[in-house]
């Protein structure tokens, strides 16, 4: 473990918590002692969580209940949320955070024996029926039998979501200043205008920027940026109101409409579809015009 974090930034990610404990990779299962494809499990971080960039030889699905998961790849930013899960595969270098209380679960996959490969991070819609097979396997006490034919079924059911959700950040010098003051405060609404006045560049300079490294408008971006925030808050059990006036909105219709852009659906419909176990239309979305 590194330490507990006094709140300060982050870089790509958001503002640590007070109190954060940071640890410097997962836990991966012993393979001598449990050498099974599947090895699944889950625990409750009493506290924020945050595990430092690092990869591991295994591939790993991670998901969570009543919070969120926060995991930086690269220039990439993925915000998990209830019924949605993170395939992050066998070498590639992430880091994450997750919320205090949030029941958080992973399954680790043997490469060699698992029959598909996901070149990158995929966001995996958690079915019941793939939620409860992960589940089985997390016993201890399955017979080998049992034990491969849960897995096979594993196998069949498990697919990346329909349409995948992640931040793409800037990585460009010219506004990288910008992506980071939104990151530590999604709520900042200084204009482009103002920005581009701040950095001593033209609006054009800004504006062609965001299209180049993110493919979205500087508006858009901001407003992907707010709703993946959006999510983190109201699986904390943050109402409307006070989520919209923690991310810059100035009424909750406006964080409404914001949301249904992005996510395709309101937060309201979003969450009650989550609980319910059904399908959530544009759950992982691209990003409509602002």
């Amino acid at each position: 473990m590194v330490g507990a974090s006094r709140g300060e930034a982050s870089p790509g990610m958001w503002r640590r918590e007070t109190g954060t404990v940071v640890h410097r990779s997962v836990a991966l299962p012993d393979r001598a002692a449990a050498p099974f494809v599947i090895t699944a499990g889950f625990r409750i971080p009493r506290v924020p969580t945050e595990w430092t960039p690092h990869s591991h030889p295994l591939h790993e699905l991670v998901w969570v209940r009543g919070g969120t998961l926060t995991s930086r790849v690269a220039n990439q930013v993925f915000t998990v949320s209830k019924g949605y899960g993170l395939w992050m595969p066998a070498g590639v270098v992430h880091a994450g955070r997750a919320t205090a209380g949030a029941l958080f679960h992973d399954a680790f996959f043997a490469p060699d024996r698992t029959p598909f490969a996901f070149g990158e991070p995929k966001a995996i819609a958690m079915t019941p029926l793939l939620e409860s097979l992960l589940a089985h396997l997390s016993r201890t006490d399955l017979d080998a039998a049992a034990r491969a034919r849960a897995e096979a079924v594993v196998f069949d059911v498990l697919r990346p979501a329909e349409r995948q959700f992640a931040l793409q950040l800037p990585d460009d010098a010219r506004i990288d200043a910008i992506a980071e003051a939104l990151l530590d405060d999604p709520a900042d609404c200084r204009s482009l205008e103002e920005w581009a006045l701040r950095l001593r560049v033209s609006d054009r300079t800004v504006t062609r920027a965001f299209r180049q490294a993110t493919g979205l408008s500087f508006a858009q971006w901001r407003q992907t940026l707010r709703v993946h925030r959006a999510l983190t808050l109201l699986s904390e059990g943050i109402d409307v109101t006070t989520v919209s006036e923690a991310l810059g909105y100035a009424q909750p219709s406006s964080f409404i409409a914001a949301f249904r852009r992005v996510m395709g659906t309101t937060p309201g419909a979003f969450f009650q579809v989550a609980d319910g176990h059904g399908d959530v239309r544009n759950p992982v979305s691209g990003v409509g015009n602002s």
